[in-house]
């Protein structure tokens, strides 16, 4: 997926099952909050989780940031509220 911009934005977790936790909750969004002008690929690391975001525009690469940090923040929130 080449665009013109790209951001990468790394969270990283106390454990490994955490960072799976949240990774698996974002996985199913990968493709649908996808546009025309913007994409986004999650992948894990034992205890991080990447999120790539790129865009045709700066407009778009700000939109699809903003839209993944709230994607994660809900993973976040429903994973802790799992016992973690």
């Amino acid at each position: 997926m080449t665009r013109a911009h790209e951001t990468v934005l790394t969270f990283t977790y106390p454990s490994e099952r955490r960072a799976r936790l949240v990774s698996d909750a974002l996985a199913p969004e990968v493709d649908e909050i996808d546009d025309a002008r913007s994409g986004a690929t999650v992948d894990r690391d034992v205890a991080a989780v990447r999120v790539r975001v790129v865009a045709d525009d700066l407009v778009a690469l700000r939109a699809g940031v903003n839209s993944w940090s709230r994607l994660v923040a809900v993973a976040e929130h429903v994973s802790a509220s799992g016992g973690e």
